[in-house]
């Protein structure tokens, strides 16, 4: 590709960058260019873009480079900075970030400007970074550290978080862009004025018409002036008519009624709210007060179907959230009108919130009896049970349990969740923890590992949320003696789970085996005839 015999020579002119020095650099190659990434003593990392084929190879050519990331490390690290490039969208930088004096391995999307992921590195390094095989190394400390890290394919998606799982069959899908000066101007006037109409006179004297009042603007005015009902009657009419600007025009009505709302203490337009909410074009990003009130107001309801429709819920907001779900109770929970698609029928199955879940569970031949690994499980005694406790129980009442599945099915992102997850009491903790320990169990009794229901949570969401749980308050939860029973019996469950599996492996191979002899056996009276030619 590139001509080893020709010497070519570039003079890098510097820009922003012109005070600072270049501590760290890395080249890629692709058709066209050689890409030069640089990390200078400004935290900055610029790109430098050299074409493969020079026009003129004996003249001197001169480069600029621009700025690809702003201020990823500082600039004063004691063993120095590196940087090295894992595909087109992604870069990984050694260094002290800002804001923290210990080192740091951090992993940038350099295509959304995002943190993808960062590491710290108390022992420190020698500022040195490799990555080959969708591994990185360093010297961290005396020792070479492997990191395994493989780069998912750059999209906004993978660079804010994981986004839901699936969409409901029938539901509309949020339009990919819109029309923001929509609603700048004459508020909500997006619709095209109707054009003056002439009126013939018979003095032959045109006359304009005063253009008419768009039924949007209209309904602006009701909402900042008449009672509840009109507007929810007005609101009803409005949207039986789809129009063309209709999703930047349900963001205008939203954000009209949460401003009375903040006027008016005593207005709450619930009903008006949930209509809004159920069109399916409205996102967080476009009315962020929506959920801050539904907060306030502790609003089970607004809340449920915000999770269930917004794509863009930020971690803390789902947090707060679940603080709500798992604290409310039970009496305010019969008198909210919660959608209860997502929960299967318990039937005897149910059973109090502050009850105990059964410590030990008959599952797939595995009796825990017997399982003498855990030193620990004799330093807590299990309390005698019947027969009928061999049924696992639901801890929450089906409520609760539709709330906390809208938890489940929204999006979130692992860096940006865990710290809020911290702030949640370790008793709330403990009683999700059995919700999803009970799910857990419930998708094991079928062969498809799937609860019923109509969009009831999947088993990768259930187990996710377990691990999620558990990353942030492992420390608070393990000095509970009720939260420490149940984790020993989810760790019971998991091995035996475990056991029964590998035991279906060597089924199979055997299947495997004896389905090879009776391929054997069934071809032994074919023969075949070999034709040598010697020349």
């Amino acid at each position: 590709m590139v001509n080893s015999h020709t010497l070519s020579k570039y003079t890098l002119l510097r820009g922003q960058e012109e005070k600072s020095v270049i501590q760290s650099f890395t080249a890629s190659v692709d058709r066209k260019f050689i890409s030069v990434m640089s990390l200078s003593s400004d935290g900055c990392v610029y790109e430098t873009l050299i074409p493969v084929y020079p026009t003129d190879p004996e003249e001197n050519q001169r480069v600029v480079s621009s700025l690809l990331l702003r201020a990823v490390v500082s600039g004063s690290a004691p063993s120095g900075v590196a940087l090295t490039v894992l595909d087109r969208d992604h870069v990984a930088v050694l260094g002290s970030p800002l804001s923290a004096s210990k080192e740091c391995l951090s992993v940038w999307n350099i295509k959304f400007q995002t943190l993808q992921t960062s590491k710290e590195l108390p022992q420190g390094t020698s500022g040195q970074l490799w990555y080959y095989g969708e591994n990185l190394l360093m010297l961290h400390g005396q020792s070479l550290t492997v990191i395994p890290y493989k780069c998912e394919v750059s999209s906004l998606a993978g660079a804010l978080g994981k986004l839901k799982h699936s969409h409901d069959p029938g539901i509309q899908v949020m339009p990919p862009f819109v029309n923001w000066e929509a609603s700048q101007g004459d508020g909500l006037g997006s619709q095209h004025a109707e054009q003056p109409r002439r009126i013939l006179r018979r003095r032959k004297i045109e006359v304009s018409s005063q253009p008419a009042v768009p039924p949007s603007k209209q309904l602006l005015t009701t909402i900042m002036k008449d009672s509840e009902k009109h507007i929810e009657m007005e609101l009803r009419k409005f949207l039986a008519v789809k129009t063309p600007d209709f999703h930047a025009i349900v963001g205008d009505l939203v954000t009209g009624l949460l401003g009375r709302c903040q006027v008016e203490p005593s207005f709450c337009p619930r009903n008006c709210l949930v209509q809004l909410i159920q069109t399916h074009v409205l996102s967080y990003s476009l009315c962020p007060g929506l959920m801050e009130m539904a907060v306030k107001k502790t609003d089970v309801q607004l809340l449920q179907l915000c999770l269930q429709r917004f794509p863009d819920i930020p971690e803390s907001v789902t947090c707060a959230c679940l603080k709500i779900f798992l604290s409310i109770g039970d009496d305010s929970l019969h008198q909210a009108e919660i959608d209860m698609e997502s929960v299967f029928d318990y039937g005897d199955s149910v059973q109090g919130d502050n009850v105990a879940a059964p410590v030990d569970v008959l599952q797939n031949g595995f009796s825990p009896e017997g399982d003498t690994c855990l030193s620990c499980c004799q330093e807590v005694p299990a309390k005698p049970q019947d027969a009928a406790a061999a049924t696992p129980t639901c801890p929450v009442t089906p409520q609760r349990a539709a709330l906390l599945n809208a938890i489940l099915h929204s999006g979130y992102s692992e860096a940006f969740l865990l710290p809020h997850l911290k702030d949640i009491p370790a008793q709330h903790i403990t009683l999700f923890l059995k919700y999803l320990y009970f799910l857990y169990l419930k998708c094991s009794e079928n062969a498809t590992m799937t609860l019923p229901g109509i969009h009831p949570p999947t088993l990768n969401q259930i187990l996710d949320w377990i691990c999620l749980l558990l990353d942030a308050n492992f420390t608070v939860v393990v000095m509970i003696p009720e939260a420490k029973r149940l984790l020993i019996s989810l760790y019971k469950f998991v091995k035996s789970q475990i056991s029964v599996y590998s035991e279906l492996n060597k089924i199979e191979v055997s299947f495997r085996e004896l389905q090879k002899l009776n391929q054997e056996k069934n071809n032994r009276g074919l023969y075949s005839i070999e034709v040598l030619e010697l020349f």
